[in-house]
């Protein structure tokens, strides 16, 4: 482990001072999964809570099988409780859920995909512009001619905003996210959504074991924290990028930029060191080796970063309690949800 005194934290911190709550008050497992409908995509960073409050973080590793991911986490968290986040949405835009008359989320999620039911193909992407409707939304089930223009007119939308949850649309400093429902290109999230819902999600809500609530439907988060239980959550790592000092080259015209460059993930290693300092986590050398590397030259790299950068943000949040919670309506709780840690805007 990297510890205080080296590259983890200062030889000055005191583990008697916690930034804003007590031990028994964090989850003993912290841990943020970079998704993705390939396995070899798919990556794990946790971090877990030692006797002096510090968050001892691991080095990204694959995801491994859907099947038991919530129980080896579960395992892992020795009693405790576990904060799971995952970088694809779990909410539905309020404009769409009103006109599809959806008024829970949670409840929709139980029935979406339902063999027989009137939800029994949402999952199915439309393979053309003809077979979306509000009970087959995501689009298009491959790569062609699709339009984004063709899921706005086929679901009657006045604008993109239909297709956006107010935790998604852009504010300064952040452009908007790729809508929900949208399936193809460098952002889209759709297909990461329908995976995650469906082979993580619905199977452990349906099975209740290991215990599991997803925020910030199931309640508060200081409520969810039970041992023993895992708390959902969704997150955004771009969300976290400015906080912790991430700082991309701008685009450049027929040269790739951003996350995907080996150099540019590695030029932020110095950043992201201290903001884990700043928030009481400690780093193994396998990891701070890897973030000065930028993670390496392959494809996945700017996955593993994303995982590891997703999980210092929560801990981050979890340091600050006056982030936990998301702003109060009711559309939220219910049907939209948020992305941990976002501001709240307006």
């Amino acid at each position: 482990m990297v510890r205080p005194g080296r590259a983890g934290l200062s030889s000055s911190y005191d583990p008697s001072h916690k930034q804003a709550m007590k031990r028994n008050e964090l989850p003993a497992l912290v841990a943020h999964a970079d998704w993705s409908i390939t396995a070899s995509k798919r990556w794990l960073a946790w971090a877990q809570l030692d006797q002096s409050g510090i968050y001892l973080v691991q080095a990204p590793q694959p995801a491994g099988d859907t099947a038991d991911l919530l129980t080896r986490l579960q395992e892992k968290a020795g009693g405790g409780a576990t904060l799971l986040g995952f970088d694809f949405p779990i909410g539905l835009p309020i404009d769409y859920a009103q006109k599809a008359g959806i008024d829970d989320f949670l409840a929709f999620l139980d029935v979406a995909g339902t063999p027989g039911s009137r939800w029994e193909h949402f999952f199915l992407p439309a393979a053309s512009p003809d077979e979306i409707s509000l009970t087959r939304p995501f689009y298009p089930m491959r790569p062609g001619a699709a339009r984004r223009k063709h899921l706005l007119r086929a679901l009657d939308a006045p604008g993109v905003n239909f297709l956006l949850r107010a935790c998604e649309r852009a504010y300064p400093g952040r452009r908007a996210a790729a809508p929900l429902f949208w399936t193809m290109g460098a952002q889209q999230v759709g297909k990461a959504a329908i995976h995650g819902w469906q082979k993580v999600i619905q199977p452990a809500l349906r099975a209740g074991h290991p215990p599991l609530a997803i925020w910030p439907f199931s309640g508060r988060l200081h409520e969810l924290l039970r041992p023993g239980a895992i708390a959902i959550v969704e997150t955004y790592p771009a969300e976290f990028y400015r906080r912790a000092g991430v700082r991309f080259m701008p685009p450049r015209q027929g040269k790739r930029s951003g996350k995907r460059v080996q150099v540019e993930r590695a030029a932020a290693a110095s950043g992201l060191l201290a903001f884990a300092k700043q928030n009481d986590a400690a780093l193994t050398a396998e990891l701070v080796e890897a973030l000065y590397d930028g993670f390496g030259p392959a494809s996945d790299g700017e996955d593993r970063f994303d995982a590891a950068v997703g999980l210092l943000g929560m801990i981050a949040v979890l340091r600050h309690p006056n982030q936990w919670d998301p702003p109060e309506d009711e559309v939220i709780h219910r049907i939209e949800g948020w992305i941990f840690g976002q501001a709240r805007q307006g």
